[in-house]
């Protein structure tokens, strides 16, 4: 089932849909309060979290490879867990192109297997709310556009737990094309004084391949479809329709006949992420094309001290 987040989750403030939730969102809010009180387990692994309050879109798979890429360099045996989800088979297939993926339905478990086969350091994609593990490390990750939405936890609004939360974390994560950060860093530092604050952008690897004279339209199923066509139009490409879809959005033949159809009435060529390129299997993927970026981080010695 592929289920697009109400459009009132991302407004300033909360509206009428939101406050009709709030009980709801009241229970989610107490179930998270029970779960703080469960005691994870520690293994002899080091652990890192790359996780989210804001469902979604908020840069932990391109987070998570980075650090491993870090790791690597300094000569340290590290491994992804990822929990399963039927829908997500795109997050993990770019995973195992970067290392070894640990996938399990239960991340405790693939953390086991994670230290019976040697690893030094498990990055783990998600998981920020699973408290059967004690991480050494956590992370929690923001896209500068969509912040905390309308402010509300679920299902009255996109977070997962409530923003004052973030007093209990030590890393706060903020990516996207670096809009409104002093704003947000004033935000973050008023609920917690003492959070490290790391910053990234993303940047396009093979913008190079795609002509600035030419028209596009770019299609994705990710949870941050504004920061790509942001990040695509900053580099001087021609957007001249975008089409989003819900996040892992399982493409059917008709949505891929309806975007041929658009882009050949349009004289444009085609564009997508390279996730969404990996959930496509269809004859006519000649005709499209995928943007491959790269998450850069700002002061990344930073980053290093915090993981190493």
């Amino acid at each position: 089932m592929n289920l697009k987040k109400p459009k009132f989750w991302d407004q300033k403030k909360p509206n009428f849909y939101a406050y009709l939730l709030y009980p709801l969102a009241f229970f989610v809010n107490l179930f998270n309060l029970i779960k703080k009180r469960n005691v994870g387990k520690k293994l002899n692994v080091k652990t890192i979290c790359v996780g989210n309050i804001y469902i979604g879109g908020t840069g932990k798979t391109s987070l998570s490879i980075k650090i491993n890429n870090i790791l690597k360099k300094n000569k340290i045996k590290s491994c992804f867990i990822k929990k399963f989800y039927e829908n997500q088979m795109d997050e993990q297939n770019l995973l195992k192109k970067e290392g070894k993926v640990f996938i399990s339905e239960k991340r405790l478990d693939a953390l086991n297997q994670a230290q019976t086969e040697g690893f030094e350091v498990a990055i783990f994609d998600d998981g920020l709310q699973d408290k059967t593990i004690d991480y050494d490390l956590r992370l929690v990750c923001f896209n500068n556009l969509n912040w905390i939405g309308n402010g509300m936890t679920i299902p009255a609004g996109p977070l997962r737990e409530k923003i004052d939360n973030l007093k209990d974390y030590k890393h706060i994560f903020l990516n996207g094309n670096l809009e409104n950060l002093e704003d947000l860093e004033n935000q973050i530092l008023k609920i917690n004084p003492q959070i490290m604050i790391h910053i990234g952008k993303y940047e396009p690897k093979n913008i190079d391949e795609f002509s600035k004279t030419d028209k596009y339209l770019v299609f994705s199923g990710i949870g941050n479809h504004r920061t790509f066509v942001s990040m695509i139009k900053n580099y001087g490409l021609d957007v001249v329709r975008e089409i989003e879809f819900s996040d892992h959005y399982k493409f059917k033949k008709s949505d891929i006949d309806r975007i041929l159809h658009i882009a050949e009435k349009l004289n444009c060529k085609i564009i997508t992420t390279e996730k969404d390129f990996l959930r496509l299997n269809r004859p006519e993927l000649n005709k499209i094309k995928f943007i491959k970026s790269e998450l850069k981080i700002l002061d990344e010695e930073k980053l290093i001290k915090a993981i190493i």
